[in-house]
């Protein structure tokens, strides 16, 4: 599509990665759509709106491709990222949000280390793994430059009870942004992050009927639309490169989180 921007969007087959790809879509980007299951991500591009037969608006729809990738496995990324800019011809935008949360409700003493070592491998490993690969994309391509927007959490400033692992990652990718913001003005990369709390997805589900508090308790605690982080993500997106969102925090506005522990 003429002057469509492109965008890499991990984790696209389901909740907040499905949102972001279907708002961008409807924008006129071009997505390629990473997940580690085709089916969920051909969803998604089905899901699409589809632009007018003929039309060749630059702001109607744009195109997608679907890359089954699992974000933890070098080779993949790389296969993701190939795959882009053989369909494209370049990379604008990461947005980095392969995630998972790992084994709900396990005390710390009682997390396998297999467990750990996936959320680690997913969550961290997997966002470096994808900002390596855009790097070097964005760093030879002409115009040069692109940006990487991280999916963080409010998780990485204040934790949930039993939740260590995808607490620790989430922090950790609170570094990786700075550092990567911090490498990335040479080569007109911005880098930023969007930390997110109570968006409705099936992941958030649970929190309508119950969610352990600090006290211990079980309290059901509001969500907000996921739509309205796509949004958000957006306007990140399209700002010029000039700019740069470095840290945003998007929540359910009654959820406890300022004030929680």
């Amino acid at each position: 599509m003429k002057n469509s921007k492109i965008a890499v969007v991990t984790g696209a087959g389901s909740g907040i990665g499905r949102a972001v790809a279907l708002e961008l879509l409807g924008a006129g980007w071009s997505v390629a759509l990473a997940g580690r299951r085709p089916q969920p991500l051909e969803e998604t591009s089905r899901l699409a709106p589809q632009a007018p037969e003929g039309s060749a608006d630059s702001q109607g729809t744009g195109a997608s491709i679907a890359v089954p990738t699992d974000v933890s496995q070098p080779d993949e990324v790389a296969a993701l990222f190939a795959a882009t800019v053989a369909r494209f011809g370049r990379v604008d935008l990461l947005f980095n949000n392969a995630g998972t949360f790992g084994p709900g409700g396990v005390p710390v003493e009682e997390l396998p280390y297999d467990a750990w070592r996936h959320v680690v491998d997913t969550n961290l490993n997997g966002a470096f793994l994808c900002a390596q690969a855009a790097y070097r994309q964005m760093k030879e391509q002409d115009p040069r430059g692109g940006r990487i927007i991280n999916n963080g959490s409010v998780s990485a400033h204040a934790p949930r009870p039993h939740s260590v692992a995808y607490t620790a990652t989430k922090h950790a990718l609170t570094g990786l942004t700075k550092s990567l913001s911090l490498d990335g003005r040479p080569y007109n990369i911005a880098v930023g992050q969007i930390d997110i709390g109570n968006a409705a997805t099936d992941m958030t589900e649970r929190m309508r009927t119950g969610a352990l508090q600090a006290s211990g308790e079980l309290v059901p605690e509001p969500v907000m639309d996921v739509a309205d982080v796509a949004r958000t993500v957006r306007h990140m997106a399209e700002l010029p490169l000039e700019a740069n969102v470095q840290f945003a925090t998007v929540l359910a506005t009654a959820m406890p989180y300022v004030g929680r522990g």
